[in-house]
């Protein structure tokens, strides 16, 4: 691969899916998004990223650090090389770190194909109702630093490729498996055809989370903040309480989602010891 092709001109055509990034980022870029900085970039390029990259536009000082990682995929996408001024120009807002790309969605797989089929052990956290992209790329980074098999979110929840939630979620979107599931998706009978025993997690619930016998297949279902789950949801779900000191009882669901990953993967025997 021949060293990266410097670009001066903002307007190149080649860099418009990197224009006015904090403008369009929320209304999509026909299957791309944007990923920012070193990491979350290598995260993208390595091997357990479904995704690949479509371009990378890197300051010049960046590219030998970058260089054999990138000459050593199979088909190294074109990489573009620009001032830190002309990518605040192209981008919209300053940039600090001198490192984007463009990745591409590709083909979304159906939630049933990541979870492990029964009876062995399975771990998924289920997402409904989040539309803060903060707390969606927390608790992406929870998933998948508790080992999560896969996570699933409803039509409601924002996209875990926005740039906010990839940031937030320090690149554990683009490795972390989730699926999206379809409108109006019912959380139990999808926990039934996957063979996953469904707990719904609400401060009100009557079991603590402390006290459960961990179940060998389990999937977690967190609603947003606020409203919570649906009355319809916890009826027909094994609603679980976390513990709070008394007085108050608001937790962050994205810490929520850590703390019962946590309890989780520990009783199915998925962390590492230390």
């Amino acid at each position: 691969m021949p060293d990266p092709e410097t670009l001066s001109d903002p307007d190149d055509l080649r860099l418009e899916p990197y224009t006015r990034m904090r403008e369009r980022d929320l209304v999509g870029r026909a299957g791309r998004f944007i990923v920012e900085g070193e990491v979350t970039l290598r995260l993208l390029l390595g091997r357990r990223s479904r995704f690949r990259a479509e371009s990378i536009l890197i300051a010049p000082e960046r590219w030998p650090g970058l260089a054999a990682d990138i000459t050593a995929l199979p088909v190294p996408p074109p990489v573009y090389c620009a001032t830190k001024a002309v990518m605040s120009a192209v981008t919209g807002f300053p940039i600090h770190r001198g490192v984007l790309a463009v990745g591409l969605r590709g083909a979304e797989p159906e939630a049933a194909a990541l979870v492990p089929p029964s009876p062995a052990p399975a771990l998924v956290v289920g997402l409904a109702g989040l539309t803060n992209h903060d707390n969606v790329g927390a608790a992406f980074r929870n998933a998948a630093a508790f080992g999560a098999d896969a996570v699933f979110l409803d039509g409601e929840s924002c996209d875990p490729l926005y740039r906010k939630s990839i940031r937030v979620s320090a690149g554990a979107a683009l490795i972390q498996p989730f699926a999206r599931l379809p409108a109006e998706q019912d959380w139990l009978r999808l926990a039934e055809s996957l063979d996953l025993q469904p707990l719904a997690f609400s401060p009100g619930a009557p079991e603590p989370l402390d006290g459960l016998a961990v179940p060998t297949r389990a999937l977690l279902i967190l609603g947003t903040e606020g409203p919570g789950l649906d009355a319809a949801t916890l009826a027909r779900a094994r609603p679980i309480r976390i513990p709070m000191a008394a007085g108050f009882d608001s937790l962050n669901v994205a810490t929520a989602a850590g703390i019962a990953l946590y309890t989780i993967a520990r009783g199915q025997g998925r962390l590492g010891q230390t």
